[in-house]
């Protein structure tokens, strides 16, 4: 498959349905060559016609969409720092597995063999079936260019993270750090579709940051960009996951909340948390505290609110910094917005400039699986990169 025809079907996934003069915008090439790649896709089956766009004075013009039962299949791998989900996915995002999602430390001694395994057993679910790629997002510095993530030691099978996985299953792999991928899902397909600069926070175990700029994912001069969590805005004398102390992530991750919470169980504080601390080796999950906050437990709630009042903080620098339109709470913390959102904006209350702040958004992301979409989203976004074309060329 040409590069025209593999940039027509990314520009099709990424917003659909398209015209030939829209994907003649988008793609920047001539009409007379999308139409020809146009034609030559419908005869392939790899592309349908779906309606005419509405009409501006003129003829309606035919629009398309990816064919998806035709297309080959998308594996996404999320990964954070104590959980992996993979799903398998097609063009139109529609699932064609259900999400699997196992405990993998990634700092535990096996956790790459177990990593490799468990994706193996998802695509035996579809293994009569082609496979377009592996989209990987994962937590640490990663340099989506070199495929490599240079949080882990070079002895490390992380380390070279998308040769490795590239060698052990023979596709194409491409990797992105999660808050970046949860950023691009945001842009694309959540709340932030429609914004040109937009801040989207991953509040997770830690608090990473996307950064769309004029459109584009921002990386940095050295493609670092976004450390939100390591912005030095606490002043507990605690040390951070980084090896520094006050940084913004010891008050306003989710495993902030976690240990306040723990902290409150182990001094016998009434909660209906307690069974599953007891039960659990003096333990709770995020999950069990989020769906405790959500009901209504007092002490859930408050562990929460603590997070939330520290994350407005950080987010007030960054309206100052960037001048956003809009800020997206995206991650798994997102579903605790009604707790979340009055603490935000107290802080942003306190300690922004209302000139700067008023004009910026608040949204909470509102799309399950945000990071799984967001990994098949690096998938698809990478197709027309050299790996690809001997993979491709009978597509």
């Amino acid at each position: 498959m040409d590069n025209l025809k593999l940039s027509i079907l990314k520009s099709l996934y990424f917003s659909s349905p398209q015209s030939i003069a829209e994907l003649s915008s988008s793609i920047g090439k001539s009409v007379p060559n999308i139409t020809n790649s146009i034609h030559k896709l419908l005869q392939s089956d790899l592309i349908q016609q779906d309606g005419l766009a509405p009409s501006t004075g003129g003829r309606r013009a035919a629009q398309f969409i990816p064919n998806s039962q035709q297309l080959p299949l998308i594996v996404c791998v999320a990964i954070d720092q104590f959980y992996t989900s993979v799903v398998i996915t097609d063009f139109k995002n529609e699932f064609q597995t259900e999400i699997s999602t196992q405990r993998i430390p990634l700092k535990g001694e096996n956790a790459y063999e177990e990593l490799v395994a468990f994706i193996r057993q998802t695509m035996l679910l579809v293994q009569d079936k082609p496979i377009f790629g592996l989209g990987v997002s994962i937590p640490g510095f990663v340099d989506s260019k070199s495929g490599k993530n240079n949080s882990f030691t070079a002895e490390s099978p992380f380390y070279d993270f998308q040769a490795n996985l590239g060698k052990t299953f023979n596709l194409p792999v491409f990797i992105e750090n999660d808050s970046s991928a949860i950023a691009i899902a945001e842009h694309y397909f959540g709340q932030a579709k429609d914004a040109r600069n937009v801040m989207v926070v991953n509040l997770n175990w830690g608090v990473g940051l996307g950064m769309i700029i004029d459109n584009e994912l921002y990386r940095g001069h050295s493609g670092y960009a976004g450390e939100f969590s390591h912005i030095p805005l606490s002043n507990q004398n605690k040390l951070c996951s980084c090896g520094k102390k006050g940084c913004l992530e010891v008050e306003a991750s989710l495993i902030a909340a976690i240990e306040f919470a723990t902290e409150k169980l182990s001094k016998g504080e009434e909660s209906s948390l307690l069974k599953d601390y007891q039960q659990q080796n003096n333990h709770i999950t995020g999950d069990q505290l989020l769906t405790a906050a959500n009901a209504g437990d007092q002490l859930a709630i408050e562990a929460i609110s603590r997070i939330g009042y520290m994350l407005g903080k950080g987010i007030a620098t960054l309206i100052h910094i960037i001048n956003p339109e809009m800020v997206v709470v995206s991650g798994r913390g997102a579903q605790a917005k009604t707790i979340l959102a009055p603490q935000i904006n107290s802080a942003l209350l306190e300690f922004t400039i209302q000139r700067l702040s008023k004009n910026t958004k608040i949204k909470f992301s509102n799309t399950k699986h945000i990071q799984l979409l967001g990994s098949a989203c690096v998938c698809i976004g990478n197709s027309d990169k050299s790996i690809y074309k001997n993979y491709l060329t009978e597509i």
